[in-house]
């Protein structure tokens, strides 16, 4: 418990000291910085293709009727 506190408080510290210091000065982005962003949200958005491919591969299995397969027998 007192650990836990100590780390709440030093957290709390942390923050507001950082959040004094954001407000100073703003400064526009450079390009790569946009294309560094860019090239990373390209990725999470191509892991959302094969993602949605399995949600709906699963979705119709669990909502598609029940075949009996049919297998084939050797003798």
């Amino acid at each position: 418990m007192k650990t836990t506190l100590k780390t709440i408080a030093l957290s709390l510290i942390a923050c507001s000291s950082a959040s004094a210091a954001a407000g100073t000065v703003a400064e526009d982005a450079g390009l790569l910085v946009y294309l560094f962003a860019g090239f990373f949200a390209v990725i999470i958005i191509s892991q959302l293709v094969p993602a949605s491919i399995l949600l709906f591969g699963m979705l119709k299995g669990i909502f598609a009727s029940d075949r009996k397969s049919s297998a084939v027998k050797s003798k």
